[in-house]
Order: C-alpha cells, then structure tokens, then sequence
C-alpha cells in the first residue's frame, strides 16, 4: 500500500500552494501581450473589453475554467488592468454565508472585477444571494424572522464577476446561466512552456538556454505552474552542481534527482499505476477501492493525478472503474498481463 502524501508538496502538482505566493505574483504576467498561450482565450477577451470600454460599460460576467495552474487567476488581473478598474479577490470556500458576500459587493468600487476562485463551491444559500446582483446589481436582503421579517432591496456598483472552476460541470444551471463569456483553458503545449520558462528564468535572473528551458517545459504536464516550480528547483541544482547555468544536461539531471521522468510522472504516478497493475490486473479498478489502496482522497485522485494521465493516454474511466492502457504498459517497460509475472513490480 502506498504511504499517504499531501499531494500540495509534490512538484508536479498543479494545486497552488501557499509557500509560492510572492515567488508566482512575481512571475504573473500584468498584460495579454506578455501572456504566453491560450491564444484564442486572448483574442476574444482583447474583443470583449474594447467593445465594452468603448461602450463605457462593465465588462460581462466571465467564467474561466480548465485544469488548475493554467493562469485563470493571472487572466482575472489581466481583466481588470485592460479595463482600468480594481479587482478584488476571494475564493467559493472563504465566503461562508451571506453576509460575507453582501460585505463584499457593497464594498466594490463602480465597475470593479469581483475575482471568485473555486466557484463552484459557493454554497447554495450564498449563490443565491449573488444571482440578483450579477443580474441586476441589487441585493434582496431579508430583515428579521418570522411575522415580523422583510425583504428590502440594495442597490450594489455595475460590476464584472469573474469566477474560476477546475470543475465546471459542479455549477448550477441558474449561476452558470448568468454568465455571459464562458472559456475554456486548456493544457499548453511543450514549445509554449519553454516561451514560460524562459520568461521567468529572465524575471528571476537564472542563466537558461533554449534547450534547458524546453527540457522543463516538457516535463510539465501542460502547466506554467509547474512549469516555474521545475524551473526554481533546477536552478538550485544548477546553482549548487554545475556553473549555474541551466542547459539540457543540467536540466536533464536535476529532474532525474527528483524522479521526474521525461512525460512528467513522478515516483506517485508510477507507483498508482502499478498498484491498479499488480493488485487489479490493470484494471477495471473503482475510484474507492484505487483510493483504499494507494492511501489517498478520491476527489483528490480524480482531480489532480488522473487529468493528465488520461490527456497523455495512460489511464481511462470506465463504467466498471479506471483502467491502465497499452501505453502505459510500454512506458513502465511492463508486459502486459499472461506474458511476464509481475512479482516485484
């Protein structure tokens, strides 16, 4: 059985985790032009707010969702800067009751952008409170209980509400509907990473040459986020073992240390795998009896280790539970099942 991990200190995790927060600030871009990727993501957003900057209007409500370490929140402050206004920041999780929203909304400056991470986690009693302000820029507040109770309406500032998901699919019908611009992010590609990678190596003052910064790139799952993790791992690799110069070498030695091969699997990934081909035969295997078995929360499986498995083709869902591929078999340099024993794997 595999011994439980908190799968925010893995590098390759695509979760924020709260040590980075000024090194990642740092290395945000403040404008579409130094936004690396997402490309048609850009090119519609540029649309919207000269259309709504020329209207003299608050941009519409814009929901952003995708994978996490995609840059939604970097795309919120992106938002705001293009529009001229503040943007005030939270998450679904931190708001937890009604008051809290209120106090939130009427503090808002007129035309601010209202940045809500992990929206789908507003609880139903807070986002209804939110659809009359997204529709009308008002509040139905009710005084208190019983007989006596009353309802008054309270005006709030025209406002954009740009709410952020890994898990779109978890929003209600009646919130989703109240958005106007709906985008997808997606993964990124190997050369758009070394663009990042190279970026930040500039910011961060770190020696890297184009190869160095494509051997990262290649290795992070599709994510800036850990793309610039890798990228400040092997600088310390380059720092303390070479010249501090960052090459494909370098790079290529630094990410062996930390047992990150060249799809970006760590030793978690490896080893989950293997649990569902040696105890289950590769599979079916059900997303409770996977998490039993490798010590780990189902939601945090589902959510985090399994999206980039499927994307590059090593693991599928089934109706009967997740199954390992062909590909995954001659990436582990396993045969599959009836042709070798997998004693010791």
């Amino acid at each position: 059985m595999i011994e439980d991990m908190d799968f925010e200190s893995r590098i390759v995790s695509p979760e924020f985790a709260s040590f980075e927060d000024d090194a990642e600030i740092t290395l945000r871009p403040k404008t579409f032009s130094e936004y690396i990727g997402q490309d048609k993501v850009k090119d519609n957003l540029s649309i919207y707010i000269e259309a709504a900057k020329k209207r003299k209007e608050c941009l519409d409500h814009v929901l952003l969702y995708g994978p996490p370490g995609l840059g939604k929140t970097t795309l919120a402050g992106i938002i705001a800067r293009e529009m001229g206004v503040n943007i005030r920041v939270t998450s679904g999780p931190a708001i937890e009751k009604q008051g809290d929203l209120v106090a939130i909304l009427t503090a808002l400056n007129e035309g601010d952008v209202l940045f809500i991470d992990e929206i789908h986690r507003l609880s139903r009693n807070v986002e209804e409170i939110l659809y009359p302000a997204m529709e009308d820029f008002s509040l139905d507040i009710i005084l208190g209980k019983g007989p006596s109770a009353r309802s008054i309406r309270l005006d709030v500032p025209h406002f954009t509400l740009v709410g952020a998901t890994t898990r779109s699919g978890q929003l209600t019908a009646p919130l989703r509907d109240r958005f106007g611009v709906l985008l997808r992010l997606d993964l990124y590609t190997p050369e758009q990473l070394g663009q990042i990678v190279s970026r930040s190596a500039g910011i961060l003052g770190i020696p890297i040459d184009n190869d160095g910064a494509l051997e990262i790139a290649s290795r992070s799952r599709g994510t800036p986020r850990i793309a610039n993790r890798l990228l400040k791992r092997v600088r310390d690799i380059a720092q303390i073992q070479f010249d501090g110069r960052i090459t494909e070498q370098v790079a290529r030695e630094a990410l062996a240390r930390f047992e990150i091969d060249e799809l970006g699997l760590d030793d978690f990934d490896r080893r989950m795998l293997k649990t569902i081909i040696t105890n289950y035969g590769g599979g079916p295997v059900g997303l409770e009896t996977l998490s039993a078995a490798v010590g780990e929360e189902a939601v945090t499986i589902e959510d985090v280790y399994e999206p980039y498995l499927m994307q590059i083709g090593f693991l599928a869902r089934t109706p009967r539970g997740r199954c390992v591929t062909p590909a995954c078999y001659e990436h582990l340099g396993i045969k599959p099942m009836g042709q070798q024993s997998f004693d010791g794997v």
